[in-house]
């Protein structure tokens, strides 16, 4: 379903519309136009512009195409053999908690699937090395994401600054980074997206900011004002959404970043030296 939209130039509706169709894959073969729209939050017309959009006559006969595309690949036990007890009695039906298991692995192979191809994280490696301060923004949901990166990403870069704080303090504490000097923003977006998230990328495109988003979708509400938008799925199995996905891109951004850093290999060593002396680790 992402190759369907991959390469289409949609307008922010329907980037919605394609955000929940992806969000509801198993569903979205036998939605009607207006159980979309609704699901979407959009009009029923809408819909039917978005399948003209994607070249199809009409909503009918994208949702025929839907139907028609290949059924996911088997399920395999992680050794690339079929899932089950090796002489053709299938696998006992998995509880609640390995299907959300099963479907973060599937979010981390897709994600290794859209790594075959570095170079946009590599240019986000760059644009985030170049950057003094670097602000980096998660709200909500996402601010977990945003502050694991910060802690990691202090021990290698000068100046990183953690925005995980919605209110009008937001808008100033933005202000002051471009102020001294910021070039580029990192923001982590995870569902459900809040407002002041997409008022912050604003702001910050508004200011001269080159925009790093990490999202769960590359239609994701978020995807407008950002530059480089990088998807990484959440997972969707528990009452609450799991993020193993995002987390592992915001590591490899790191790794990115560390690369374009020239003095990156001797701050953490400076580091190391300093938390031995003071006893700081255990082992």
């Amino acid at each position: 379903m992402l190759r369907l939209f991959e390469g289409h130039r949609l307008t922010p509706t329907q980037r919605r519309i394609a955000h929940c169709m992806v969000r509801r894959a198993a569903d979205a073969p036998f939605l009607s136009s207006v159980e979309l729209a609704e699901l979407a939050g959009v009009s029923q017309p809408s819909v039917t512009r978005f399948a003209v959009a994607l070249g199809f006559d009409g909503y009918p006969a994208l949702r025929r195409h839907l139907r028609e595309l290949p059924p996911p690949a088997y399920e395999t036990d992680g050794s690339g053999d079929a899932a089950g007890a090796g002489d053709g009695t299938p696998s006992p039906a998995r509880n609640a908690y390995q299907q959300a298991v099963q479907g973060e692995i599937e979010n981390l192979r897709h994600l290794a699937a859209l790594l075959a191809e570095p170079e946009p994280v590599e240019r986000a490696g760059r644009l985030l090395a170049g950057s003094r301060p670097l602000p980096v923004l998660g709200l909500r949901a996402a601010a977990a994401q945003a502050r694991g990166f910060c802690y990691f990403a202090a021990k290698v870069h000068p100046d990183v600054r953690l925005l995980d704080e919605g209110g009008s303090m937001l808008a100033d504490r933005l202000d002051a980074a471009v102020r001294a000097g910021a070039g580029a923003l990192l923001c982590f977006a995870l569902p459900r997206y809040p407002r002041e998230v997409l008022d912050a990328l604003r702001q910050a495109r508004g200011a001269g900011l080159r925009v790093v988003t990490v999202a769960d979708s590359a239609f994701a509400p978020v995807a407008d004002p950002s530059d480089l938008l990088l998807p990484a799925a959440v997972g969707t199995g528990l009452a609450f959404d799991t993020a193993c996905a995002p987390m592992l891109l915001g590591r490899v951004l790191l790794e990115a970043m560390c690369d374009a850093l020239p003095d990156a290999q001797a701050r953490l060593e400076e580091f190391d030296a300093r938390a031995a002396r003071r006893g700081l680790f255990l082992d």
